[in-house]
């Protein structure tokens, strides 16, 4: 509880008064200069301070080992991999572009054969047994159409025959092949569906999981709009990947192998030479065509993230466009994002029709071409008319894989270059991992923190953290306060190894937390953030997320040892209620509360409470923080508070003051006040009441004081 000395009368006497010489903390408002005639001249501070005393000086500091690189180069080369944004893909020339094509196919190909999956295999090989089947049949339906057309190239009547004794069994056999040809396709698609699908399901998941793993670093500066977006069209783009690797480029090679073959076998060598040139010039034409155009493709796919991006971020932030009434400058925001990917799917959109046009006029060549040489043939008398229809009909089958391919090979393109961006993902470098032999966090001393020698900074240009060193003593409550930018949240996100030190090393009971595993670390460490993290889903999900085994009844004893309960319990839906996304439904105190019960029922050995009460009323900061205070005295806890109000860690153990990236001074409450150093300043500040000019209040209660004595 707070003291009653924290709201005592200022003590009036100037064995307790400041010095007017002494500097006014820079965040209090500088008050009017005061006219000459001033009947005081020493300004009264509302402060329980003591007379200065002399300062102990703080025992020189041993230089720890470090095995990091200098702070310079490794903060240099973290800004360089933050810059590196995985979303904006570089253009690539056509060799580096067929090659990072090629390393997804092969990539890809694992999930089409994997090693430990027999049942996978199994569906590969029936699926393309059925699909060669399927090939072979459609190839015989020109031979029986040839058949059908000679038979009846005849005076049926005059013979005594019907069409049933005439050509009877080649209908049925052409009408079998189609039929058989498609159920085999039918049922190949869905033997193989199977496969697809679990490929997407472990690409997907891989993806999700190697985000997770990425650095806090990648996570501040991601845009979640366009990568969300770039996941969703990989993934997309998965399906059609795996099938075109199995059932259309290879079998639609062999088709087109196949009536190649047969229209040379029985027609010769000018069909076979209109033929081979039909299918240089088609296959020349759509590689050409479909390489310029995989640049507009990377515009368009850049233009769609940055549009996504745009409404993801005005979505998300929709209190914030309210509040300033800038519906309209969202609205060009995004329709400027808009305007980019519309000029880009313009461009797309032309060049697919002159390929599309293109494509059309080297078959259709090819064809006039074959047909003139058919139709000289039956006037010669060298061919039937059976064998025009059949030329006629393997002209046209070979269309369909030919503009199959061409559709394909385009696709497959478009595929891979919407998957180059997830796999590109993939290879972003988590720095933060285990060291090969790292050994689970062992807390044999009660969770001793220190940091000894520490340098660290965000930016090269801008240290954070200068040579610092402090000691968390093992269950004791530690606050650490200072000035805003001066480096408390900084010792979290080190501890936490969501940053690496640059200088220096952090040790918890003797152990380097370099050196120990991760995922154990992060175990013993419990959070409350200064923004507290809130998922789109219940109440009670979001207290569970500490432990996510636990019971009901244990999730209400959190909540009521964090005093929320009973707010819970008036809510429409009680603990099943939804809290909206990112938590905008509740009240920013009740999600404070919420995230305060999510860690007692983790219950982890280390707490760290970062502004954990700062939207709370008085009395209920007040009863939370006996709650609290019980806790940690009950198990012992080692436990950090970070605070700009001081009055809620006044009744630390140790309080540690940081200024410029140092500490400026440590002790007690008392013995920080009885110094009157920068914790006194900071007190005073906070306990100084001001009048509405900037004025003190204290100073007008002295001057009325003063005037009703005399």
């Amino acid at each position: 509880m707070i003291p009653r000395l924290a709201s005592r009368a200022p003590m009036l006497c100037s064995r307790y008064g400041i010095a007017s010489a002494r500097t006014r903390p820079p965040w209090t408002v500088p008050p009017p200069s005061r006219p000459a005639s001033s009947p005081s001249s020493t300004r009264l501070l509302r402060t329980t301070a003591a007379p200065r005393r002399p300062q102990a000086t703080p025992p020189p500091k041993t230089a720890a080992p470090s095995t990091t690189k200098p702070a310079s180069a490794t903060a240099a080369a973290a800004a360089a991999a933050k810059n590196k944004d995985p979303l904006l893909l570089p253009d690539k020339t056509v060799a580096e572009q067929r090659k990072a094509d090629w390393a997804i196919m092969k990539e890809m190909s694992r999930y089409l054969w994997p090693k430990d999956d027999l049942g996978t295999k199994l569906r590969v090989s029936l699926a393309v047994a059925l699909l060669i089947g399927a090939k072979v049949l459609n190839v015989q339906v020109p031979f029986y159409f040839k058949s059908i057309v000679d038979s009846m190239n005849i005076d049926v009547a005059a013979v005594g025959g019907t069409a049933t004794t005439v050509a009877g069994a080649m209908i049925l056999g052409y009408g079998a092949s189609r039929v058989g040809a498609t159920v085999f396709q039918e049922l190949r698609n869905a033997v193989f569906a199977s496969v697809a699908q679990k490929a997407i399901r472990s690409v997907a998941r891989n993806v999700f999981g190697h985000l997770l793993r990425l650095d806090l670093a990648f996570h501040l500066s991601k845009q979640t709009g366009g990568l969300t977006r770039a996941i969703d069209r990989g993934t997309k783009g998965i399906s059609f990947l795996l099938t075109s690797m199995v059932f259309h480029i290879l079998p639609t090679a062999l088709e087109i192998s196949m009536v190649c073959g047969i229209l040379t076998w029985q027609y010769g060598a000018k069909f076979a030479a209109v033929t081979a040139l039909t299918m240089v010039g088609y296959t020349a034409f759509t590689i050409w065509t479909t390489a310029w155009r995989t640049k507009f493709r990377r515009q368009a796919n850049a233009a769609d993230n940055k549009a996504s991006t745009v409404a993801v971020d005005s979505l998300i932030n929709y209190e914030a466009v309210k509040y300033f009434n800038n519906e309209k400058f969202e609205v060009a925001r995004y329709d400027k994002a808009l305007k980019e990917y519309e000029k880009s799917s313009i461009k797309v959109a032309t060049s697919l029709a002159f390929l599309n046009s293109g494509q059309n006029i080297i078959f259709s060549s090819a064809l006039t071409a074959m047909m003139y040489f058919a139709a000289d043939g039956v006037a010669k008398g060298s061919l039937t008319v059976g064998d025009l229809v059949m030329v006629n009909q393997l002209v046209f089958q070979l269309s369909v894989p030919l503009n199959f391919l061409g559709s394909v090979y385009r696709e497959l393109r478009q595929s891979l270059l919407d998957m180059e961006t997830l796999f590109s993902l993939q290879k972003v470098n988590v720095s933060i991992t285990d060291k090969p032999g790292a050994q689970e966090l062992a807390l044999t001393k009660g969770g001793e923190i220190r940091f000894e020698n520490v340098t660290f900074g965000y930016h090269p240009d801008r240290p954070i953290l200068q040579d610092l060193s402090l000691t968390i003593p093992a269950g004791k409550k530690v606050a650490i306060v200072g000035p805003s930018g001066c480096g408390k949240s900084t010792l979290l996100r080190l501890l936490f190894r969501s940053y690496d030190v640059q200088g220096g090393r952090i040790l918890i009971d003797g152990q380097d937390i370099r050196d120990v595993q991760v995922d154990s670390l992060r175990r013993a460490i419990g959070v409350v953030p200064q923004d507290t993290p809130l998922f789109n889903d219940t109440v009670e999900h979001n207290i569970r997320y500490g432990a996510v085994d636990a019971t009901r009844a244990q999730v209400v004893a959190a909540a009521q040892r964090a005093r929320i309960h009973d707010t819970i319990a008036r809510f429409p839906d009680g603990y099943d209620t939804k809290v909206g996304e990112r938590g905008l439904m509740i009240s920013g105190g009740e999600k404070q509360r919420l995230a305060v019960s999510r860690l007692l029922l983790k219950d982890p050995p280390l707490l760290f409470f970062d502004e954990a009460t700062s939207a709370l009323d008085t009395h209920t900061e007040q009863g939370l923080m006996v709650n609290i205070n019980g806790i940690l005295r009950e198990k012992a806890r080692t436990s950090v508070f970070v605070a700009h109000r001081l009055r809620t860690i006044f009744d630390s153990d140790l309080i540690i003051v940081l200024k410029e990236g140092r500490v400026a001074e440590m002790g007690t409450h008392r013995e920080l006040i009885d110094r009157a150093g920068v914790y006194a300043e900071l007190w005073s500040a906070q306990e100084t009441l001001f009048n509405e000019d900037g004025t003190d209040r204290l100073d007008a209660t002295t001057t009325e004081s003063s005037k009703a004595k005399k």
